[in-house]
């Protein structure tokens, strides 16, 4: 951006602020930056500004510039939750996809500072992000990169395996602390919290069976496993820590894409567009929300339902008259749903038959080659959307014995929910379970109608049908 861009983009920013704050939107101050395409698409690899590296942030980095590079996809924004509330903006946006941008990144900032599911996320996380990945940087001196990797490798093949209800926060090594530059960019970015120094358990407290199904699988390896050096420790707390960061953006995406999808319409209306202006801004807004052909597109779901409400609050029925709805309360309970639900009560609750038959929705399986739409029934599509948001969209294991055969083996359970476990993934994954605790590791899934159970040696990988 030039100058003159640049005193015409700040302009457009207070303005867009002014009518955020006007409707109502209560978010973080905010910070903007102008970024070139490399660099938001590191930090959307990374999913942050600051963190530890790892080749798998390469190899996503790499499919999402690819996507970039032959116009299958595009990155305008990258937005984080903190206060302060740092977006991240594409340099060859235009001032009017900038504008739209701003507006919809105010919308997801006001839904991170009053959503319930966020109440106990870090809002220093960029922070605590940049002190891990120094840390992870001395124990790759210290004890062999190759170690540390592959370390990390394990603990990441089970990351999504945490309980959010419990939102702990483990102990971890003590890191030097950064004074603050207010004069720098991303001087913020740069502090380094306090960290306190790691607490070993008492002896009679660990390798103790859970007294009920542990659904924390990370939580339960760093309190229990006995093979687990200090360093290592450290690193699958922080990963865990990092996991609940994460945790509540899995279970609001629809909401938070349609929180913000329905606000950035509203408010550039608000705005005098110029004809090209405006055109500009309806190519946008319809490719963000367009239906899309094999997947649900969850900015188009969730304006959806949040127009619904709107309306129906707005216009209510005799009965939802009976039940205290006021007229005209539309807006007034968008603001509520913002605040009190997740995907899966936001679904259940307010999507409807209407909804369902206008966006035409579906379910389909493949038959041969070709795709088959299996049911259009209102109840069916509901519960697969639900049944799809459940546990963030992974598998539900559970911990039930840490001794099992009074061997010292672990024994995990798949609470299984219609869907089977990747068998290839599975033997994978049991490899690094076996690392982590050092001992053998048993699996009880569902296979083909038939309760089986995996176990693994860490040389392989035995299963046998369960009694």
């Amino acid at each position: 951006m030039n100058a003159m861009e640049t005193k015409d983009f700040e302009r457009a920013i207070a303005e867009i602020t002014e009518i955020a704050s006007g409707f109502g939107l209560d978010f973080y101050s905010m910070r903007y930056e102008i970024c070139p395409v490399d660099t938001i698409y590191a930090f959307g690899a990374y999913a942050m500004p600051t963190r530890f590296s790892h080749w798998s942030f390469g190899k996503q980095y790499q499919k999402m510039k690819l996507q970039y590079d032959y116009g299958l996809g595009k990155i305008y924004e990258l937005v984080i939750n903190s206060d302060p509330c740092y977006a991240y903006l594409l340099n060859t946006n235009s001032l009017t996809q900038n504008k739209m941008i701003v507006a919809h990144v105010l919308a997801h900032s006001d839904f991170f500072k009053n959503n319930i599911r966020f109440i106990n996320t870090r809002r220093d996380m960029a922070e605590s992000m940049n002190a891990t990945s120094k840390r992870i940087r001395e124990f790759e001196q210290r004890y062999g990169q190759d170690e540390v990797e592959h370390f990390i490798n394990a603990v990441l093949s089970i990351n999504e395996h945490i309980d959010p209800t419990l939102n702990l926060s483990l102990p971890k090594k003590s890191g030097n602390n950064a004074k603050v530059n207010k004069g720098k960019p991303y001087a913020d970015l740069a502090l380094v919290a306090p960290m306190p120094s790691p607490t070993a358990l008492p002896e009679s407290e660990s390798q103790q069976n859970p007294k009920k199904a542990e659904k924390d699988l990370l939580k339960f390896l760093h309190e229990n496993s006995p093979v687990l050096a200090d360093w290592q420790r450290d690193i699958l707390a922080t990963l865990r820590e990092e996991m609940l960061y994460f945790w509540p953006q899995l279970e609001t995406k629809i909401m938070n894409e349609g929180w913000a999808s329905y606000w950035h319409a509203q408010i550039m209306r608000e705005l005098d567009l110029t004809t090209d202006e405006a055109i500009d801004f309806a190519k946008l807004n319809a490719d963000i929300i367009q239906p899309l052909q094999k997947q649900m597109n969850p900015y188009r779901l969730g304006l959806k339902i949040f127009e619904d409400i709107e309306r129906r609050y707005d216009q209510p029925t005799e009965d939802m008259q009976k039940h205290g709805v006021r007229p005209h309360s539309g807006r007034a309970k968008l603001f509520e749903v913002r605040e009190l639900e997740s995907d899966i009560s936001f679904i259940r609750n307010y999507l409807t038959h209407e909804i369902v038959a206008n966006e035409d929705l579906f379910m389909y399986k493949k038959v041969g080659d070709e795709l088959k739409i299996t049911s259009k029934d209102f109840a069916g599509i509901r519960d697969e959307l639900i049944h799809s948001r459940l546990n963030g969209g992974y598998p539900y294991i559970v911990v039930t014995d840490s001794n099992y055969q009074n061997k010292g083996e672990l024994y995990l359970k798949h609470d299984f929910e219609g869907t089977e476990l990747d068998l290839n993934d599975l033997e994978k994954v049991l490899h690094y379970l076996y690392e982590l605790w050092g001992s053998v590791v048993n699996l009880e899934t569902r296979v083909e109608d038939h309760q089986v159970i995996f176990s693994c040696d860490g040389t392989s990988v035995q299963k046998k049908r369960a009694e």
